[in-house]
């Protein structure tokens, strides 16, 4: 049994190797990542796991994974920012504040699909003049749904989180292993009873 990964993260190609899971192959599906009218966070970071894992070509006997991660203020989705104004608007949002990072996970056997969404609350410190900007000199926001990484930089700013770290990282690790021990994907760190 293959286990194909359908993102391009490197953090959760990090996050499978801490549960001791290494794909065989890395493709990244190309879907159109923007939200219908009126959609929710959490139906949407569903939807679009769901359609990543899709869109992925596979053998019938492959296991495709597939996950999005967004960041949201009540109902507002906060993407992976355009620019620099963009990422200063989100964590100017952000800043004092509560929010919630979702993250859908979906894995596809053959015509099989299973999928889940994983909540979070993550609270930010009030931000200082001179810490957002000096944030944004760095890029780091660059590529990061709601402009910023937990596991990095961003740390500093997350004094609480109510949830799961590995899912604001961008993948549940708990969940993404009952996922797949329940496709019958062999987890290194479950051995074998003999």
């Amino acid at each position: 049994m293959r286990l194909i990964l359908g993102s391009a993260s490197p953090r959760r190609r990090e996050l499978l190797a801490q549960i001791g899971v290494v794909p065989d192959e890395i493709r990244a599906a190309d879907i159109d990542e923007t939200p219908r009218k009126n959609e929710l966070p959490r139906p949407y970071a569903g939807r679009l796991a769901v359609e990543k894992a899709q869109a992925v070509d596979a053998g019938a006997d492959d296991l495709v994974l597939a996950a999005d991660t967004v960041v949201a203020v009540g109902r507002r989705i906060l993407g992976k920012p355009a620019d620099t104004d963009e990422a200063a608007q989100f964590l100017t949002l952000l800043s004092g504040r509560r929010h919630k990072v979702i993250t859908g996970i979906a894995l596809r056997h053959g015509t099989r699909l299973w999928s889940r969404q994983v909540e979070t609350a993550v609270k930010f410190k009030r931000l200082s003049d001179a810490e957002l900007s000096a944030y944004l000199r760095s890029d780091e926001w660059q590529g990061k749904a709601g402009g910023y990484a937990i596991q990095g930089l961003a740390a500093a700013f997350i004094p609480w989180i109510g949830g799961s770290y590995t899912s604001v990282v961008g993948l549940p690790l708990p969940e993404t292993a009952n996922m797949l021990r329940g496709a019958g994907y062999p987890l290194a760190f479950e051995g074998t009873d003999t």
